[in-house]
């Protein structure tokens, strides 16, 4: 199922089994899709301090239209890659990142508007809504043409720059902490981004592991996309870096991270119709959300998807 993100083609392959014995019960489905929620272990590494990021200025583009993008500006250092919670995020590593700028929210409709003359997104109710519905291919388009408007490097996050971004300094599975039940002040996702509460697993066992069917009630609902910036910022102010949209990186996929670079560069050696997606959305549960999870998905997929830039030009 090239569609669909690695973790969840066993579960389709398994509703999908000829011999009806052999199909997956709705409560397999349920227990492949819940997050593991057992405790990031807990690693010790030496790193480096992080200096506070009030020493970087932040620094706004002009784009066509009288849109801005505001970028903040991050300090070189090193940090905990990864966690213990799956074999996709194993095993945890010290990377070393240079100095970058990243956008402060994702690339809203307006802005993306403002640069290719066109929204793809679903939920069109605001501007100021990530913008969705974009491929890895088209986060790239934008991106070179960010960079031939505003005369600087742009180019999507590597996933290191991402994660080392969305900690701002933290060790714990989410940026606030580890409290899941803190993520609706910090982000968008499942439990608050419709109109009220919907029961996920009543819904996955009534449709079977349909994805589809899963879909429908929370459209039904008002579950989508909402402004950035409104939720709290992490430790270095920047928005949004949970829930909302999946946000592409320049990455491909591996499954692990054996044999990862650990000096922040893009891991381009493997599958190329593959690439990394971040920071779960606002139909993810909160398993999806924390800090190190990962997941992948072909260059030409749409749904979720969205992505804020980097600025790795000289003199930031």
């Amino acid at each position: 199922i090239p569609s669909l993100p690695k973790e969840f083609k066993p579960i389709i392959e398994g509703c999908l089994q000829k011999d009806r014995k052999q199909r997956w019960t709705a409560q397999q489905v349920l227990n492949a899709l819940q997050p593991v929620q057992q405790a990031q272990a807990a690693v010790r590494m030496p790193v480096s301090p992080i200096p506070p990021i009030a020493s970087a200025a932040p620094f706004t583009e002009k784009l066509p239209n009288r849109v801005t993008l505001e970028m903040v500006s991050l300090p070189a250092g090193k940090f905990l890659m990864g966690s213990s919670n799956s074999d996709y995020e194993k095993p945890p590593h010290q990377v070393k990142v240079n100095s970058f700028a990243i956008g402060k929210y994702p690339v809203t409709q307006a802005q993306y508007q403002a640069v290719m003359g066109t929204n793809p997104s679903l939920f069109t109710n605001n501007p100021q809504n990530p913008v969705e519905r974009v491929s890895w291919n088209d986060a790239q388009a934008f991106c070179e043409k960010l960079s031939q408007i505003t005369g600087k490097t742009y180019r999507l996050p590597t996933e290191a720059e991402w994660e080392y971004a969305c900690r701002a300094g933290t060790t714990t599975r989410y940026y606030f902490g580890d409290d899941a039940s803190e993520l609706g002040d910090y982000g968008w996702y499942v439990n608050n981004s419709g109109k009220q509460v919907i029961d996920t697993d009543s819904i996955l066992q009534e449709v079977g592991g349909d994805l589809h069917k899963y879909l429908e009630p929370l459209i039904a609902n008002s579950n989508q996309t909402h402004p950035v910036g409104q939720k709290k910022p992490n430790a270095w102010g920047i928005y949004d870096m949970s829930g909302n949209v999946f946000e592409w990186c320049e990455d491909n996929w591996h499954d692990s991270y054996e044999n990862a670079p650990r000096d922040g560069s893009a891991w381009l050696t493997n599958n190329h119709d593959y690439h990394i997606v971040r920071g779960g959305s606002w139909i993810a549960s909160p398993g999806y959300c924390r800090s190190a999870y990962r997941s992948s998905y072909l260059v030409g997929i749409l749904g979720t998807r969205g992505f804020r830039v980097v600025c790795v030009s000289p003199g930031l």
